[in-house]
């Protein structure tokens, strides 16, 4: 089979971002908004937790997460594109789901630093997001259905990077002060399931000439 360039693959990698961008930008922040109006929001943290401090650096590992999911598109052909796209639109509609069912309000003081750069990203960001739609993390599920869809296509010492870098972005959402344990959690579990049974589709619905070694 062919190989496909790297400018198709670019091509089709930037179209199959257009139906993912539909969908995470036409649930995430209209619930958001709408979770701001709803009363009875739910608190999904042990006390505990809110003694994890603010580590202002740590925003750039969480911002990193942006850059994680164009890294696919120097791994996947695009077939594999396709699996990812349908992947993160379930992902995003399943948490959107959740968001509703479950309304939770962040327990950390939202707080900016004191340096001026940090205060200036973190005022930014604290502006945009509105502290609700927690449980799940769409941030780690995001991170981690690029992660593993780089991991099917990897062998050796690159996966482990890639979970390294995933690891570091799952606690960046606790150092910056925008998530809870629970919805790391819940996070990574909606993407691992999400990525379960899309392989089972699309190992059923595989190329009979794919299978041939």
């Amino acid at each position: 089979m062919m190989k496909e360039s790297f400018a198709t693959r670019l091509k089709y990698y930037l179209l199959w971002m257009l139906p993912v961008s539909v969908v995470f930008f036409g649930l995430y922040p209209i619930i958001n908004i709408f979770t701001t109006t709803r009363s009875g929001t739910l608190a999904l943290w042990l006390p505990e937790e809110l003694l994890i401090p603010l580590i202002p650096a740590f925003i750039w590992v969480y911002l990193s997460m942006y850059l994680i999911i164009i890294v696919p598109l120097f791994f996947l052909n695009l077939r594999e594109q396709k699996r990812l796209a349908i992947e993160l639109m379930v992902v995003t509609i399943v948490g959107a789901i959740m968001f509703l069912l479950f309304p939770a309000r962040l327990g950390f003081i939202r707080q900016l630093p004191d340096d001026p750069l940090y205060h200036a990203i973190f005022s930014h960001l604290l502006s945009l997001d509105r502290p609700h739609n927690l449980v799940p993390s769409l941030h780690v599920a995001w991170s981690w259905t690029a992660v593993r869809a780089i991991s099917r296509k990897t062998r050796g010492w690159i996966p482990t990077v890639f979970w390294f870098w995933f690891i570091a972005i799952a606690l960046s959402t606790l150092f910056v002060h925008q998530h809870h344990v629970l919805d790391v959690a819940t996070g990574l579990l909606l993407s691992l399931v999400v990525s379960y049974f899309t392989g089972k589709v699309y190992e059923k619905n595989r190329p009979a000439s794919l299978n041939v070694h």
